[in-house]
């Protein structure tokens, strides 16, 4: 689950860590009087889960109250990645010096928080790391002892000469390095964190993402999540019990288990094809699954092909079968479908399939391969 900038900002700030007073706003109007309270020079900051704000137009600076209005009625109501932008935030604008870089993420391989730090601040990090990989200097944190004053920082002279400056840096790290634990994050970044004109340091941004699993013993982080900024497929399918994940491909994929749906995308991709999504109706033999998952999918309308590969094994062939009939039935198809059907009640699927008027394969690849074309 994401959380906005400004619910993001919300944390730092009880945690410590120094952040620029901002507002939220869902109407130019309230722009406007949020902007004269700062004193008119403010930057207005679409608040949506999706990167690449400022490039799609979505950051603003107004240098008075008015122009914060007018900024804020161009960035509501506009679409950023196919997100809505419902709700700006109007902070004062800071006079800035430098820009660095924090994040913290859980690393898999480590199996451990990974602090980042770089001098290169303001941009993707995705950036740094591929362009000046060099830049950007990494701690992989020991659960056992948390995040060492020392080891903070020496990542602090990584970012600043200025003892002041890097000692300011490394008690950031460390707030922030107890935001993960408080919250369940699963990433937690400041970007740009900023040095001002008078020397002080700042977390001007803040982007913090939570870990599913954590959710139900966190109900008050529970309660953040703004669904109107999630796409509504994603929406759909949690409360539909299926994992998905929206892609830019136009091969709609329907698998049993998250191991082959990856293997599925690999393999879509592997015969030249884009995968339009990650949707896994896991183990469970409910045709209503398979009906939600049909719904989902035959809404994008970039999907060209749908393609389910069923490996049963607690997951019945002959349940997936009735719930692709069930669903065919409420919704008609408008493009084409490829099944791949194998294991469990595999007979007694391809039977009830093959009544309705629908193929089933055996074989993976020649399904994928055939979806593909």
């Amino acid at each position: 689950m994401n959380l906005h900038e400004y619910q993001a900002r919300d944390i730092l700030r009880r945690h410590g860590i120094p952040v620029p007073p901002g507002e939220v706003a869902t109407t130019p109007a309230e722009a406007r009087a949020i902007a004269e309270r700062f004193g008119g020079k403010v930057v207005v900051k679409a608040q949506v889960h999706a990167g690449g704000r400022g490039k799609a137009g979505g950051v603003k600076l107004a240098k008075s109250a008015a122009e914060a209005e007018a900024h804020a009625k161009a960035i509501l109501g506009m679409t950023i990645k196919g997100l809505t932008v419902h709700k700006v935030l109007v902070a004062p604008a800071a006079e800035i010096a430098t820009e660095s870089y924090v994040g913290i993420i859980v690393d898999r391989t480590s199996q451990r928080p990974v602090l980042m730090v770089s001098p290169a601040g303001g941009i993707d990090i995705e950036e740094v790391a591929a362009k000046t990989p060099e830049k950007i200097h990494r701690l992989a944190v020991d659960p056992r002892y948390g995040l060492l004053p020392h080891q903070a920082v020496a990542l602090g002279f990584a970012l600043y000469s200025d003892v002041k400056q890097a000692r300011a840096a490394a008690d950031i790290m460390q707030k922030l390095y107890g935001v993960v634990y408080a919250v369940g994050a699963s990433l937690a970044e400041i970007n740009p964190l900023v040095t001002t004109a008078d020397g002080t340091v700042q977390a001007l941004d803040a982007k913090i993402g939570i870990d599913d699993n954590e959710l139900e013993r966190r109900p008050e982080i529970a309660a953040l999540r703004d669904v109107s900024s999630e796409a509504p497929e994603e929406v759909a399918a949690r409360e539909a019990g299926l994992t998905f994940i929206k892609l830019d491909g136009d091969v709609g994929c329907c698998v049993n288990g998250a191991g082959l749906a990856m293997a599925t995308m690999d393999l879509v991709k592997y015969y030249g094809g884009q995968p339009a999504n990650f949707l896994d109706i896991g183990g469970s033999s409910n045709p209503q699954k398979v009906v939600a998952a049909l719904r989902i999918m035959t809404s994008d309308p970039r999907v060209k092909v749908i393609l389910f590969n069923i490996f049963g094994g607690i997951t019945r062939g002959d349940d997936v079968a009735n719930g692709i009939v069930q669903a065919t039935k409420e919704f008609p198809l408008k493009v084409p479908i490829v099944i791949r059907l194998t294991g469990t009640n595999e007979k007694e699927g391809i039977a009830i399939l093959e009544r309705a008027g629908f193929k089933a394969l055996a074989d993976m690849d020649e399904a994928v391969k055939q979806a593909v074309a």
